[in-house]
Order: structure tokens, then C-alpha cells, then sequence
């Protein structure tokens, strides 16, 4: 069961100039034979489904101006991060600061990682093919394009600032989105323990079905775009090069509004959420069903907020607020590496895939701390009047993002997972203790921040989101008062004769 929560926010301009907003999108599709991203190995696009993308909502208010930023990507290196940044701030003077890249986490997308070109240079020959040929790597020239996309799409959406009014709501969508991590009888925690297995006691983190929806009409009351939150893998790859379930979500709400009203997604703190129901007594859905079943779902959740909303204007404050701490990571143990160069060293053929990946991994990480071995990690809050935007630059747990809508003081907070960088999953201190494990908590290169980062990025963005002042939150306007005349076309006894 699901409704639409009827708390309205209603924004605008007090004065004409008080607030403005603008959007727009570029393509940032991949080409057909680069690599698809989000394994530990190699895999290539063979096929197009539908365009990545760059989209961006661009916001001004006395002032101040703030772009938002939803990337059809797997996730966005740090540095690709500060370089789009730099770039924006030179061509339309938005402050890095004020900027908020947010990466779908779509696993249908771009070459953006795991390996980045040059990273492992330093290392011997062994590091250097176990990263760059047995890895999933970034393509540099498709960097190149993803980040012009970027900018392009920011500084068209900065160009097409305009008066406007805008609103946000919020509703529910319960049924595309599930825990993935369990525990189990025998007192461990799994993830993905299986479809139906006897063995699952109950889900070891929660889900968060909010849909959170800010909007923005133009003098003409024309929708000019939207910004959606919702919290759930990207994991659904309908087929080919695609937005995932993303490219749904759009499509339904451009199928009311137009193809000329930008949809851009921010996803919540999906670490552990995904669309399989590992207790569904069905059978799964194939992919572009399911890609279509979440997004679809998604959308009509949005569209319905959308429709809901109340356009009355009202003066709304913009502000950021920022924090960035260089966090340690957790090396291998001199045992646990001994151990995996002995398997990456063998006959790979001969070896278990799952520990022979996993063996590759350590070896990188061991490696990779070498040169890196600390992350630069931040903490990003931006402000649309009662809303506040929490970032994170993980694939954070749920359970997080649920403690910073409890505490941030704001009426309507979305967290956004893997924005202004990426270091990879951060689970709850809980899934590493006697109780905990899954995959998540696996040691990588990917994944390897010290035990509590998730605790401390989590009170960051609490912390900085305190610092700010909510703007009002206002219903629509009641009804007058009963006047004492009920309608006159109603008003009479049953008419039988």
C-alpha cells in the first residue's frame, strides 16, 4: 500500500527577482564497445538502449545560486569532480562549493572506474596487469566527454535562469525496493543469501520509500523541470548502454509534461537497497521489465506529487554549507596479502573466480595505499528552502540516510549517495562487528574506509544541515468559512415521484 503525503512547500518570489531557476541535460552516453562499469572485471558494451545523461536544475535567490547535478553514472572520481567545478566557476561563476554532483549509480552506464589510468604507474608489473587489464577501468576520453557534459549542462541551465515559482512534496513507493543484506540462523549476516532461503531470519537494514520532489513553473506556470530523490540501486540493466531505471522514471513524467521538461535524479543512500525481494515467492522479473517496473513506479509516485503541488509563491532561502575531512583507509593484513599474491600468482584458470577477484582486489589495495592512503571525503549541504540536499560520496547504507532525515532539522531532506566523489561502499560500524559481514563489507580497492567513516559522514551532514535555517514550510490556503448556504442543486430530499 502507498499514498502521497500531502505536506506541500510552497516557493517562488516575493519580489520578481527573489528567485530563479533553469534546467537542461546533455548526452553522456558511452560508446558501443567501451567498457560497462560495476564489476571487478572486464565487460563491454554491445549494444544502445537508451542515452545517459548529465542533468542539471540550476537555482538563484538573493544572490546566492546553488546546481544541482544527476549523473547517469556508476560514480564520479574526485577528481573529474573538482575539475568540472572549476570549469563551471570560470564559465558562469557558480562557486564550486555550491555544486552538487550527484551519480545515479547506474551500472548500465560509462567507463568511470574502478581502475583510474596511472593510478597503479608506481607499482611493479604483476599490480600494474592485474589493474589495468583485469579490471574494470575508466576511459579517459570518455571523461573527457562525461565532464564537458557536465558543464554543458549546468552552464545551459544557468542560462536559461528565469522567474519562477517552485514547490516541493513528498510520497511513497513500498514496492520496487529491498534491503538486500539479511541475517541468517547461523548468526551471520549475508548479502543476497538467495531467493527463498529457509535460512533467513529477517532484513539486517531498513528501506526508505520516500519519493521527495522539488519543482519549478515559469511565469507561464509552465513546468520548466524537476528534481527527484529516491533510494535504490541502479542496478535493473534493462539491456545495453542505458540510464537504468532512471531513463523510466523520465519517461513518465515526460510522457505528462513533455520532453522539454528535464527530470533530474539524485539517489538516496542506497548501499544496501536494490529492487530484489529476496523473499518473493515469484519468479523475478527479466531486466527491462524490472528496469521498467522500478522506474516506472517511481515516476508515477513523482508525477503524482508533481500534479499535487500547489504553486503559490512564496520567498524561499538558498545556502550551502560544506565539510571536507581526509579519512585513513584499512590496509590488508601482512597474512591476507601474503595469501592473495600466492592465488593472483597461480594458474587464474585453476582458481575459485570469486576468490581469485577478490585476491586481485587486495593485492590493488595494497598498492593503492602506497600512493593514496588517505580519501579526501566530503560532506556537501544545500539548502531549497525547507529542503536540505546531504551528501555523501559512498555507497552509504540506508540506515544513515533515515538517522539524517530524524535529525537534520529540515521538514524535507534527501540524502544523495556517491556526489562529489567516490570511496566506494562505507556500511554501519554494526555490519563489521560478530554479527555483521555481506558483501559490503568486503576489503577492496574499491571499498576500504576505516570502521565508523559511515558514522562520522553521517553527523557531518547533521552538523552542517543544523547550521542552516529552514525555510517555512506552508500547506494551501483553507477554505473559507461556511457561509451557512449549502448547494442549492443538492440540498433536497429524495425525488421519488
Amino acid at each position: 500500500m502507498h499514498c502521497l503525503i500531502p505536506l506541500l512547500l510552497l516557493l517562488g518570489p516575493a519580489q520578481l527577482t527573489d528567485f530563479q531557476a533553469g534546467f537542461a541535460e546533455a548526452d553522456v552516453s558511452p560508446k558501443l564497445g567501451m567498457e560497462q562499469p560495476g564489476g571487478y572485471g572486464k565487460v563491454f558494451h554491445q549494444s544502445f538502449h537508451d542515452a545517459c545523461k548529465a542533468r542539471a536544475a540550476v537555482f538563484r535567490h538573493n544572490g546566492t545560486t546553488v546546481a544541482l547535478v544527476g549523473l547517469d553514472a556508476l560514480g564520479i572520481d574526485r577528481r573529474s569532480v573538482l575539475r568540472v567545478r572549476e570549469q563551471i566557476q570560470t564559465k558562469c561563476g557558480i562557486p564550486g562549493p555550491n555544486i552538487l554532483i550527484g551519480a545515479s549509480h547506474s551500472h548500465s552506464s560509462g567507463p568511470v572506474g574502478m581502475v583510474m589510468p596511472g593510478d597503479y604507474d608506481h607499482s611493479d608489473a604483476l599490480v600494474r596487469k592485474l589493474a589495468y587489464d583485469e579490471s574494470s577501468m575508466a576511459d579517459l576520453k570518455y571523461l573527457e566527454l562525461m565532464e564537458a557534459g557536465i558543464v554543458d549542462a549546468v552552464c545551459k541551465a544557468h542560462s536559461r535562469l528565469s522567474v519562477s515559482t517552485a514547490a516541493v512534496g513528498k510520497g511513497l513507493e513500498n514496492q520496487v525496493a529491498f534491503n538486500r543484506r539479511f541475517r541468517m540462523k547461523n548468526g551471520m549476516t549475508m548479502t543476497h543469501p538467495g531467493q527463498n532461503n529457509p535460512d533467513i531470519l529477517e532484513p539486517a537494514g531498513p528501506v526508505d520509500p520516500e519519493v521527495i520532489v522539488l519543482a519549478a513553473w515559469n511565469a507561464e506556470g509552465k513546468l520548466t523541470g524537476c528534481v527527484v530523490n529516491f533510494c535504490c540501486h541502479a542496478t535493473t540493466n534493462p539491456g545495453g548502454i542505458s540510464a537504468n531505471y532512471v531513463h523510466y522514471i523520465e519517461k513518465v513524467i515526460q510522457g505528462y509534461y513533455g520532453k522539454d521538461c528535464p527530470v533530474v535524479f539524485l539517489n538516496g543512500n542506497s548501499g544496501d537497497v536494490t529492487q530484489v525481494d529476496n523473499r518473493n515467492p515469484k519468479v523475478h522479473r527479466k531486466p527491462e521489465p524490472w528496469a521498467e517496473f522500478v522506474g516506472g513506479r517511481v515516476g508515477a509516485e513523482a508525477l503524482k506529487v508533481l500534479l499535487t503541488l500547489d504553486r503559490t509563491a512564496k520567498p524561499i532561502p538558498l545556502a550551502t554549507a560544506t565539510k571536507t575531512e581526509v579519512m585513513t583507509k584499512r590496509p590488508p593484513s601482512p597474512e591476507r596479502l601474503a595469501k592473495a599474491l600466492q592465488l593472483v600468482k597461480g594458474d587464474q584458470k585453476k582458481a575459485d573466480p570469486t576468490e581469485w577477484a577478490f585476491a586481485k582486489e587486495t593485492v590493488l589495495l595494497n598498492a593503492q595505499i602506497q600512493k593514496f592512503p588517505t580519501a579526501e571525503v566530503e560532506v556537501q549541504v544545500i539548502q531549497v528552502g525547507p529542503l536540505a540536499y546531504i551528501t555523501n560520496p559512498a555507497e552509504f547504507f540506508c540506515d544513515f540516510g533515515l538517522e539524517q532525515k530524524k535529525k537534520s532539522g529540515f521538514p524535507f531532506t534527501c540524502p544523495v549517495s556517491l556526489a562529489n566523489g567516490c570511496v566506494g561502499y562505507v556500511p554501519t560500524a554494526e555490519a563489521f562487528s560478530d554479527r555483521g559481514g555481506g558483501y559490503e563489507t568486503r576489503l577492496t580497492s574499491y571499498s576500504n574506509l576505516k570502521v565508523g567513516s559511515g558514522e562520522r559522514i553521517t553527523s557531518m551532514g547533521i552538523e552542517l544541515a543544523k547550521s542552516l535555517k529552514p525555510g517555512p514550510v506552508t500547506e494551501a490556503p483553507n477554505a473559507p468559512p461556511f457561509k451557512g448556504q449549502p448547494w442549492s442543486y443538492g440540498s433536497v430530499p429524495p425525488e421519488i415521484r
